[in-house]
């Protein structure tokens, strides 16, 4: 909540909690994103990480801030892909029904691939037509695949 305003000045902290809650109770699978590197602490990393399982998201992709021109705001830091797969983890451990990390992956990335993970952990059906989407293994925008490449 800190940075949030200066972020994204249009918007609230708590008002985009309320939309991941109206979409739960609605019955929909929810997902948001983190972009790290952007002058947040650790601590509100998981502060954010608990607030957004509190309000019903069940999808998470965790990912570094690119600077997309001279207009936008300067990378504060470069997340190291050890902390990206230490996020992931505690994703997973707060209760996220799928989770992707890493320095590369966008927000809508294999996101039918979350969504069928999270479809299956809630019990519900995928749809024939929609079960190709459904893929296992890791990819190489994943920091855990960029840590086994590397050791």
């Amino acid at each position: 909540p800190r940075i949030f305003k200066r972020i994204r000045p249009a918007f609230r902290y708590e008002r985009s909690l309320d939309v991941i809650t109206q979409g739960r109770d609605l019955g929909m699978v929810t997902k948001s994103n983190l972009i790290l590197g952007m002058g947040e602490t650790r601590e509100e990393i998981s502060e954010a990480l608990r607030d957004l399982h509190a309000a019903g998201c069940d999808l998470i992709t965790i990912t570094q801030y690119l600077r997309p021109s001279e207009r936008h705001l300067p990378v504060d830091r470069w997340v190291k892909p050890q902390e990206f797969v230490d996020l992931q983890n505690e994703a997973q451990e707060i209760g996220f029904l799928g989770v992707m990390s890493g320095p590369l992956v966008r927000s809508s990335y294999r996101a039918g691939r979350l969504w069928a993970t999270a479809m299956r952990k809630k019990g519900w059906e995928i749809p024939a037509a929609l079960a190709h989407i459904e893929s296992s293994g890791s990819t190489r925008q994943e920091a855990s695949t960029i840590l086994a490449a590397h050791s």
